[in-house]
C-alpha cells in the first residue's frame, strides 16, 4: 500500500496548507515538461495530493488505508477515474491569474494523464428509463417495447452529415488533419495538448452541401422504438444495460441505454432469493386430522399433502415452483401454514372440544 504523507514528505496532522505545499514543490520538481523531471514521481505525487486536499478522502484513507473511488482503490495507482482533476483545479484557482487568467487546469491534467489522444472516438450520452413489471414478469422474464425520444442517426443522410449525392470537402479548420494543436501556459511549465477537430469532428472532411435534416451534424432528435428483453429472475431495482441504444455521437459510438426496473408486490407472494413463500390457513380439524391443500403458484393450482399434526407457522415446500436461475434449474414454493383459530363456537363445538379435553387433546 502506499503511503501517501511519505510520498509527500510531510507528517500524517499536516494541515491543509501543508499539504498544499508540499504539492506544489513536488510538483514543480518532478513535471515532466522541466529538465530533470520525472513523470513516474510526478503522477505519484497528484495522486497522494488528490486525495490527502480532500476532506472526506483522506479520512477514509486514514481510517482504511486507501480510497475507494468507482470500485478500485486510489492506492493501486492508475488515473483513469480516480483522480479528481476538478477538485484540483478548484484547489489551486488562486492560480488562475495574469497569465494563467484562461488556463483550465482540470482540462489540461485531463488530457495529460488520458495520453491526449486527439483520435478518441467521439461518444454520444447515456440514457436511462423507468419501467414497472408484475411480479410474475420478473419471475420468469418477459420482452417489452418502449418508445423513447433521443438523439439519433439521421436517417436522410444515414449519419454522414452530407445531402445525398453530394461530395466532402476539405475541412479549413483542421486543414484537412482532423485535429488540432493548442499551446498553454501554467505555472506548472507549457503545455501542448491534442484534440479532435470541432468542425470536422476528426474526420479531415465536412460535407460539401450539408443535409437538410440534420445541418450536417449526422444526428438528430427522433423517436424510437426499442426491444427490451427481460430475463427471468430479476428482482426491484435492477438495472439492464443496452450498449449502444443510448444516444448517437456524429462520427463516433452511440453511448448506453440503461433501464430501470420496478417489481409490482404481489398480494399472494414474497420472493426470498429464488424461493416464494406464500400463506395458507387450515382449520383445527385439518391440522388435527391432516387434508390435502390446493396451493395456487405462479404457474397453476398445486396440491400438497398436510400431514396430521401440523403446528401453526409449520412451511410446507413445493419443489420447483420458485424463482428461475441458473441452466434450468428454480427454487421452491414455500407454503407456511397458519391453523384458523375461531373465536367464537357454539355450544355443539364447545362440547366436542371439552371431550377432546378430556382425552389429553
Amino acid at each position: 500500500m502506499k503511503d501517501y504523507y511519505d510520498i509527500l514528505g510531510i507528517q500524517k496532522n499536516a494541515s491543509e496548507d501543508d499539504v498544499k505545499k508540499a504539492f506544489r514543490k513536488l510538483a514543480q520538481k518532478f513535471h515532466p515538461d522541466k529538465k530533470g523531471g520525472d513523470e513516474a514521481r510526478f503522477k505519484e505525487v497528484s495522486e497522494a495530493y488528490s486525495v490527502l486536499s480532500d476532506k472526506k478522502k483522506r479520512s477514509e484513507y486514514d481510517r482504511f488505508g486507501a480510497y475507494q473511488a468507482g470500485g478500485a482503490s486510489q492506492s493501486q495507482g492508475g488515473f483513469g477515474g480516480g483522480f479528481d482533476f476538478s477538485q484540483f483545479a478548484q484547489n489551486f484557482g488562486g492560480f488562475q491569474q495574469g497569465q494563467f487568467q484562461d488556463f483550465d487546469i482540470g482540462d489540461i491534467f485531463s488530457e495529460f494523464f488520458s495520453g491526449g489522444n486527439a483520435n478518441r472516438a467521439r461518444r454520444g450520452r447515456d440514457i436511462s428509463i423507468d419501467i414497472e413489471i408484475s411480479f410474475k414478469d420478473a419471475v420468469f422474464g418477459t420482452d417489452r417495447r418502449v418508445l423513447i425520444s433521443k438523439i439519433g442517426t439521421c436517417d436522410t443522410c444515414g449519419g454522414s452529415g452530407a445531402e445525398k449525392g453530394t461530395k466532402t470537402v476539405t475541412c479549413t479548420t483542421c486543414n484537412g488533419r482532423g485535429e488540432i494543436h493548442e499551446n498553454r501556459n501554467t505555472f506548472f511549465g507549457s503545455f501542448t495538448s491534442t484534440r479532435a477537430c470541432p468542425t470536422c469532428h476528426g474526420k479531415g472532411v465536412v460535407p460539401e452541401k450539408p443535409c437538410h435534416t440534420c445541418h450536417g451534424e449526422g444526428v438528430t432528435k427522433k423517436e424510437e422504438e426499442i426491444a427490451i428483453s427481460i430475463p427471468a429472475g430479476v428482482e426491484d431495482g435492477e438495472m439492464i444495460r443496452m450498449p449502444g441504444r443510448g444516444e448517437a455521437a456524429f462520427g463516433g459510438v452511440s453511448g448506453d441505454l440503461y433501464v430501470k426496473l420496478h417489481v409490482k408486490a404481489d398480494s399472494s407472494f414474497i420472493r426470498e432469493g429464488n424461493n416464494l413463500l406464500t400463506t395458507s390457513r387450515i382449520k383445527i380439524s385439518d391440522a388435527l386430522l391432516g387434508t390435502t391443500l390446493e396451493i395456487r403458484s405462479l404457474d397453476g393450482v398445486e396440491r400438497v399433502r398436510v400431514e396430521p399434526g401440523i403446528s401453526h407457522g409449520d412451511v410446507l415446500k413445493i419443489r420447483g415452483k420458485g424463482v428461475p436461475y441458473g441452466r434450468g434449474s428454480r427454487g421452491d414454493l414455500h407454503v407456511r401454514v397458519e391453523i384458523d383459530f375461531p373465536k367464537n363456537i357454539n355450544s355443539v363445538a364447545k362440547t366436542l372440544v371439552e371431550k377432546l379435553r378430556e382425552q389429553g387433546l
